[in-house]
């Protein structure tokens, strides 16, 4: 059963508080982020507390309230299993998973793009070579399906330092403005700006991807609960550390964007980098510490990319121990002690994945369709988890605290405000009305697919 002990499925507790909060800051700050609020212009302090209001606080409510009660390998998938049965839980599982691909190849699609800015302007081609950027991106899933197979005992590593280099990155970037006033530059830097935004569709948009997109991923460390130490007190633990690191990290971060880059001009596969070189340029000590950022930034790609692959790895391992799987996801290697199967199958999904989105689009509309196709499905499964304490068994209800049912309403709309408007494109794109389709086909079939797969299993299972 998905909780049972871990060590009865051979699993180590490798994971400690320290480890929990860097992950929890790799997992939930990303570099794209800061762009995408930027298109706000002076309303984004405004935007991002709102955000925080109606989506973060009831999110990590949740994961408190939800890990505390079901503290088990596997996490929402546990939690929804227990909640709604065989169906509902496989289902949330299936969403995770396809999610935890998309994402992935959403993260690993802006490498490219990122090296472009750091090697400069004899890299500006790259993005848009599809030949050589796909290559280099399924060249890294396969290094992170490698490294994902050797276990937590390297990946853990792996993550923490991605966490330490997000937070240098982040407060680089923080001080640039100061950078500018000391050596005379003109710029106009409000990091406590509570202007009103556009009323338009557009606003809308990229508000909905904020208050989701940016903010969404606490839950996602609960996967790994059986390979925490103490996690009903330790993943919550975590999530009241970084939760103040990382709203300051969104905010402040997003101020220095909009300081040095034109509101129209915003790359929002690459926001930071593209900060980088506006405010310290293309020589000298500028240039080294842009290159230096940089690089940071790589490593936190790739530590999310590895956490990702981990929990995409763990997930499927789970499900089966409850016989929703076919027992050969849940084999683990005889010496590291990982489903190397699933990671193999991920690891060939992603790399498809990347090289669909790239068929006659640009890089930028490319990367929103990888973004908004694998947010739809992680929207999928949060409506779930706030659904727990509202029509969850009766049973489970009575473990969880009453504070709970008002926060997941809250948090429950604001994630059907966001699925609702993610399908309106915030980059100019080929086609809007394809734009749409392939988000709204993509989470429809892909969902379809998995409920054939179940009822299948189900009757083989079964013997029906």
């Amino acid at each position: 059963m998905a909780d049972a002990p871990s060590s009865e499925h051979g699993l180590s507790r490798q994971l400690g508080l320290r480890d929990l909060v860097l992950t929890q800051i790799v997992t939930v700050v990303g570099s794209s982020w800061v762009g995408v609020a930027a298109g706000l212009g002076r309303a984004e302090t405004l935007m991002w507390v709102a955000a925080m209001l109606v989506f973060y606080v009831p999110m990590a409510g949740s994961v408190i309230g939800l890990n505390r009660a079901m503290p088990h390998e596997g996490g929402l998938y546990v939690w929804a299993h227990r909640a709604f049965g065989d169906l509902g839980g496989f289902l949330v599982a299936w969403n995770l998973w396809v999610y935890g691909m998309a994402v992935t190849a959403t993260i690993l699609y802006a490498i490219p793009t990122e090296i472009a800015y750091m090697v400069g302007a004899k890299a500006a081609w790259l993005p848009e070579n599809r030949p050589v950027s796909v290559s280099i991106v399924v060249a890294v899933v396969l290094l992170v399906a490698l490294a994902a197979a050797r276990g937590l005992a390297l990946g853990k590593w792996i993550h923490n330092a991605g966490g330490i280099a997000m937070l240098i990155a982040f407060g680089v970037l923080i001080l640039l403005p100061l950078w500018a006033v000391l050596h005379g530059e003109h710029i106009t830097w409000t990091p406590f700006s509570f202007a009103m935004p556009s009323m338009n569709l557009r606003s809308l948009a990229l508000f909905g991807q904020m208050l989701f997109g940016a903010l969404c991923g606490l839950e996602y460390l609960s996967i790994l609960a059986g390979e925490a130490r103490n996690p009903d007190r330790n993943i919550g633990l975590s999530v009241w550390i970084s939760s103040p690191v990382i709203c300051a990290m969104f905010i402040l971060g997003t101020a220095s964007v909009i300081a040095f880059i034109p509101h129209g001009r915003i790359d929002f596969i690459a926001p930071i980098p593209q900060t980088m070189r506006a405010s310290l340029g293309q020589s000298g000590f500028g240039n080294l510490l842009a290159t230096v950022v940089i690089v940071l930034i790589e490593l936190r790609l790739i530590a999310a990319t590895s956490f990702l692959f981990t929990g995409l790895s763990r997930l499927p391992m789970t499900v089966g121990w409850d016989s929703l799987l076919p027992p050969w996801f849940s084999r683990l290697h005889r010496r590291w002690k990982t489903p190397t199967n699933s990671i193999l199958c991920t690891a060939a999904i992603i790399s498809l994945m990347i090289v669909l989105a790239n068929v006659g689009v640009h890089a930028q509309e490319a990367f929103q369709v990888l973004s908004n196709a694998s947010l739809a499905h992680y929207q999928l499964a949060y409506t779930a988890m706030f659904a727990i304490p509202l029509i969850g068994s009766a049973t489970l209800r009575k473990e969880l605290p009453g504070w709970l049912t008002v926060t997941s309403v809250v948090g429950l709309l604001a994630t059907l405000f966001s699925l609702t408007i993610s399908v309106y494109p915030i980059v100019d794109v080929v086609n809007p009305r394809l734009y749409a389709t392939k988000i709204l086909g993509t989470t429809a079939i892909s969902n379809v697919i998995g409920l054939v797969f179940y009822r299948v299993r189900n009757r083989r299972r079964f013997g029906g």
